[in-house]
């Protein structure tokens, strides 16, 4: 019998934890597996959207907001944080708004990226000089790990709410148990293991090019900053595993992303640190976040984690 991470972890909290804790501990894994966690992510959703826009938001002051189309992802954070909230207390809201706000929020994503692109090519040398314009030039995945939030959130809007949990329309049970069920039905049972991991692999192949070439432009002057390079391939080659294996979804992902979730913590740490111990430290606080080290980049990092986690506890496609 194939090892199930879903099954330990609660056989581990029943023998191992108080009464009160091993139930809290097995009926968010209960919720996790059935997909009954539309409240949860839609917080998350919200709470990382903050954050997101936030980064953004300062990242583009830096650029003179020169393009007007520079102030949509600061006002799509913004929607997006609201729709979140909105889905924690309405289901329809999270069907809806949330919904529409996130594959808005997604297709400015992928504009951003190619005005990113497009800021690469114009720099002197264009891709003549890829090494030297990249790093210098605007951040090329950054827009598309700012539409992260935006991805869980639609997301979301497929998932049930947690009072369903022991109540599943027989529409949806037939359609899954039958195998002729879509991803949105898919999506709706927890089933969306491999589809998660794969997505998996593509934020962390971002995410970690990210981390090299701004830990490039500071010669990498501590070693902590070689951790999340580091640690990026491991995620793909997990997230890859976690696509063709079950065994491997449930043992090695979980295990690098747990390290991946935790090095993001370590790292906002830094930058934060970082930020405090320049000229002035936190008595100028706009002006050393805007100039010192981007102080949510490695929540981007842990947000990888985070997916990967979130992949192991989830069941696979029936497809």
């Amino acid at each position: 019998m194939s090892f199930v991470l879903t099954t330990a972890l609660e056989r581990s909290a029943n023998w191992n934890l108080p009464q009160p804790l091993s139930a809290g501990v097995t009926s968010v894994l209960e919720h996790m597996r059935e997909g009954c966690f539309q409240r949860s992510l839609c917080f998350i959703v919200a709470a990382t959207s903050v954050a997101s826009g936030l980064e953004v938001g300062y990242e583009h002051y830096k650029g003179s907001y020169s393009n007007p189309v520079m102030y949509t992802p600061v006002a799509l954070s913004g929607a997006l944080a609201g729709a979140g909230l909105a889905g924690v207390f309405s289901r329809v809201a999270a069907r809806t708004i949330l919904r529409w706000t996130s594959l808005a929020t997604l297709a400015d994503g992928l504009v951003g990226f190619f005005f990113h692109v497009r800021g690469v090519a114009r720099k002197p040398g264009g891709w003549g000089l890829p090494v030297n314009n990249i790093v210098m030039g605007p951040p090329i995945f950054a827009p598309l790990l700012f539409a992260t939030s935006a991805y869980l959130g639609l997301l979301a809007s497929y998932l049930r709410r947690e009072e369903d949990l022991h109540r599943p329309t027989v529409q949806l049970q037939s359609s899954v148990n039958s195998g002729k069920s879509d991803w949105r039905a898919e999506l709706r049972a927890g089933r969306f293991q491999k589809h998660l991991s794969t997505v998996t692999v593509l934020w962390a192949l971002f995410s970690g090019f990210e981390a090299l070439y701004s830990h490039y432009k500071t010669n990498f002057r501590y070693k902590a900053q070689w951790t999340p390079v580091l640690l990026t391939p491991l995620l793909m080659a997990a997230g890859i595993g976690a696509v063709k294996s079950r065994r491997f979804a449930n043992t090695a992902l979980p295990a690098v992303s747990a390290l991946a979730l935790a090095d993001g913590a370590a790292g906002f740490y830094y930058h934060a640190r970082g930020i405090a111990r320049r000229p002035g430290g936190l008595k100028k606080p706009m002006y050393n976040t805007l100039h010192g080290p981007p102080i949510f980049a490695p929540l981007l990092f842990a947000a990888c984690g985070f997916l990967g986690l979130m992949a192991s506890l989830l069941r696979r496609e029936k497809r």
